[in-house]
């Protein structure tokens, strides 16, 4: 990297000097026109011309600064070099032609790894969710950081720590799913993986969207969400207050919608008391794109451009993102006629110029172009993509199908996911993102906003040759594998089912890859904004399955999808069903190597599977008296449990519970209490399976819920094999907001459960919570600790 020497011999040029001493003295120095510059942004591709960095059409954007630059790599059609060499001209010019040399923020999005031409596509949030295991999702994030910061980029617009109960949300893919603690130790794990040990080689997390985003209206993107205060912090904010409070988070992003009146852009509550005062958090609040104008364009809850600007950056909104509007001349007039405070402006600079200083780039502006393509290409990247596309698959039922017997018989591959490697990715891959960018070229806008993308902006959709389903079975089957599309996912055509069925009907086993595509375009049928009424497969698919069941061949549906779906019928009468999630890049890999037994499938649902829409919301951490009809229990029509609960997910190994012990009948308040459990691998093969604690408390004096995860455990056992789990759990875990809603640790008794699903769980015994002897309230514990160790000897 290139270093910048000091300019000006000023303390904010001294990388030896105490970072806040940097900031006051940088701030003391700036003009209000480069201060508004601070907390404003531009699209990257408005500062380009051809595909290179343009000074003429810089110069009046980044004449006093610049905050943000928005997305580099993920807006336009750049490749990881020439993204590189973006990001230094677009640093050069700020360092070198502007009067205090203030250095900008590249983000980027990083849902499914950072949204770049040549970046590593991992799994979907959801997928990663199924694997249970945190340190994947750190290694992730790991992976992403080393990418960004080798292309020039320093924060990630990631985590998406919404807990979502209704899969008719598009989003629900970006998500860790339904249970508040899965969320959080996901959530937890990736910012500590993107962040890094030390921000000056780490990248910023941004944990999204704040708060209650997934719990919208009718499921309906950018909905209010109505949620009582107690629920909102016991589900809602726990993941972000975790990710905070252990995770060290620098940044959260605000959501789009309202909580009962007040969007969250305007919500001095939310932004400043609970995130601020409350937890101590002293990073930047970034505003989801266009947002801020929302208050007046969306909302209508501001009169014009100044009073949302004022509303604001009164909450606590400190940068406008993607493009500066409303923080622009607006927010000067506002602050020329007193409506918001100038020591409020100071607050939101000076928490951007700390992230520049602690991100190292006063110091390093530069990335050393050359090193890129290696960095961003590393087959370790790939290595991670891959292990968890292998642990996220959730195999839902199984006869006996699978694995299919490799050398014997043969095999009709169909449906409109086996052969097209776009339907394999999420909706904020790179590919679905330069669609979208289509769409805005098209319509001169971008999610409802008015933008322009310059004509000479090359966008170029591409693959990079991400293998299909087909490509991989294949390669393993050889001429025993038929390939026959059958339909598409969204066209209503069913020319091909003649084909489809007569494959299926000659074949030993029809292997169908069905599900979704996903994106922000109406071509898609999950992701941003593309909510759905229905549960079952988009276009003709259903239809499709009921043709080739009818064959009488034996059916293994395989689920490409954001959401869970399919209907009945699917799941009767298909004899496997294996839900792939969105997986990636590797993900049709891990796809052919668990239909054929090559890895044995482990991931577990992170979201409680619905039988029909009509009993959403469902989830397994209700109330006594929910999740439930008093009192004949069912719909009349439908049963009320989910279809496959939360936690649900087989291998070809099973597994049993032979011991489960509470270690302590007493636990005093502030202490934890450990919980022991023995697993045996009963299969004939090796296995992985998660180990999953539940608690309940019968005493509260607010109702709780009939069960609620608090810890959880991949095991991993060769064929025989006995392994021990130990879970220390804080008391400091099972506290509730009381009636005044403050957290508190209530004496009483405790009951946990152990299993491998919130249905395949039992009892492994109680203990009582005893107040301490000086009887000051317990600190609020985000998680404990878990210990795998082999036993020697196997299981007669």
């Amino acid at each position: 990297m290139t270093t910048v020497g000091p300019r000006t011999g000023a303390i904010y040029a001294d990388a030896s000097a105490p970072v806040q001493e940097r900031v006051s003295d940088l701030l003391a120095r700036m003009t209000r026109e480069e201060k508004l510059a601070q907390l404003g942004s531009t699209w990257a591709f408005a500062l380009l011309e051809s595909g290179r960095f343009s000074a003429e059409r810089a110069r009046p954007v980044l004449r006093h600064g610049l905050g943000h630059v928005t997305r580099v790599a993920g807006a336009t059609g750049l490749r990881a070099t020439q993204v590189a060499r973006a990001a230094n001209a677009i640093q050069r010019f700020l360092v070198t032609e502007t009067r205090l040399g203030i250095p900008a923020i590249v983000h980027e999005e990083v849902c499914s790894g950072v949204m770049a031409r040549e970046a590593t596509i991992f799994p979907q949030a959801i997928g990663v969710a199924s694997t249970w295991a945190p340190g994947l999702n750190q290694q992730l994030a790991d992976a992403v950081r080393a990418q960004m910061r080798a292309m020039g980029s320093h924060q990630g617009l990631s985590p998406v720590l919404d807990v979502v109960r209704d899969p008719r949300w598009g989003r629900t893919e970006e998500t860790y799913g339904e249970d508040p603690h899965l969320v959080a130790r996901m959530g937890v794990a990736f910012v500590r993986g993107l962040q890094g040990a030390d921000l000056a080689d780490g990248v910023l997390a941004t944990a999204k969207h704040f708060v209650g985003y997934g719990a919208s209206e009718g499921a309906l993107n950018w909905a209010p969400a109505h949620l009582p205060p107690r629920l909102l912090r016991e589900v809602y904010l726990h993941p972000f207050e975790a990710a905070v409070r252990e995770g060290g988070l620098r940044s959260v992003m605000a959501g789009y919608h309202e909580l009962d009146g007040i969007p969250c852009h305007a919500n001095a509550e939310l932004l400043s008391d609970i995130l601020r005062r409350q937890w101590g958090f002293t990073g930047s609040v970034v505003s989801d794109y266009f947002a801020v104008d929302d208050l007046h364009s969306y909302h209508h809850l501001a009169a014009d451009k100044q009073q949302a600007a004022v509303l604001g950056l009164a909450a606590g909104v400190d940068v406008e993102l993607p493009a500066t509007d409303a923080y622009a001349d607006a927010l000067a007039r506002a602050l020329d006629a007193g409506e918001v405070s100038e020591a409020r402006l100071d607050e939101a600079v000076a928490r951007v110029l700390r992230h520049k200083f602690e991100l190292g780039l006063f110091e390093a502006p530069y990335v050393d172009e050359g090193a890129v393509e290696l960095a961003v290409s590393d087959d370790r990247h790939r290595d991670v993509a891959l292990a968890i596309a292998r642990r996220s698959l959730v195999l839902l039922k199984n006869d006996g199908v699978l694995p299919l017997v490799a050398g014997a018989g043969r095999v009709a591959l169909i449906g409109p996911n086996a052969d097209d490697a776009r339907h394999l990715l999420g909706d904020y891959s790179f590919a679905a993102h330069i669609e979208s960018l289509m769409e805005a070229r098209e319509r001169r806008g971008l999610l409802g906003q008015t933008m322009t993308i310059p004509d000479d902006l090359e966008i170029d959709e591409s693959m990079d040759g991400v293998p299909t389903v087909r490509d991989e079975l294949a390669a393993r089957l050889g001429d025993r594998l038929r390939y026959v599309p059958g339909c598409d996912v969204v066209d209503p055509s069913t020319d091909g089912f003649a084909e489809a069925v007569a494959a299926a009907a000659e074949a030993d086993v029809a292997v169908l890859v069905l599900g979704d595509r996903s994106g922000l375009t109406p071509r898609a049928t999950t992701g941003e904004s593309r909510d759905r009424s229905s549960l079952d497969l988009p276009g003709v698919q259903e239809d499709l399955v009921r043709a080739v069941v009818d064959t009488g061949t034996p059916v293994v549906a395989v689920l490409v999808a954001g959401r869970p779906v399919g209907s009945d019928f699917l799941h009767d009468r298909c004899a496997a069903v294996l839900m792939a999630w969105l997986p990636g890049e590797t993900g049709a890999r891990a796809i052919a190597e668990v239909l054929l037994g090559e890895v044995n499938p482990s991931g577990k649902l992170p979201i409680s599977y619905p039988r029909t829409v009509g009993q959403l919301p469902v989830f397994y951490g209700h109330k006594v008296s929910g999740g439930r009809s008093h009192w004949h229990g069912d719909y009349v029509d439908s049963p009320v449990a989910p279809r496959y609960c939360f936690g649900h997910g087989l291998g070809y190994a099973p597994f049993t519970v032979d011991e489960a012990a509470v270690e302590r009948a007493e636990v005093v308040a502030g202490d934890s209490v450990a919980v022991e459990v023995t697993v045996t691998n009963t299969g004939r093969r090796a296995g992985e399976e998660v180990v999953q604690l539940y608690v309940r408390d019968p005493q509260a004096t607010v109702t709780r819920p009939v069960l609620e995860l608090k810890a959880f455990a991949r095991v991993s056992a060769a064929a025989g094999q006995r392994v021990a789990v130990r879970f220390d759990v804080p008391t400091g875990q099972l506290g509730f907001y009381d009636r005044h809603l403050n957290y508190t640790v209530e004496p009483g008794l405790i009951e946990v459960y152990v299993g491998f699903s919130s249905d395949a769980r039992a009892l492994a015994g109680s203990f009582v919570i005893k107040a301490g002897a000086d009887g000051a309230p317990t600190s609020k514990a985000f998680s404990g600790t878990a210990e795998v160790r082999e036993l020697s000897g196997r299981a007669g």
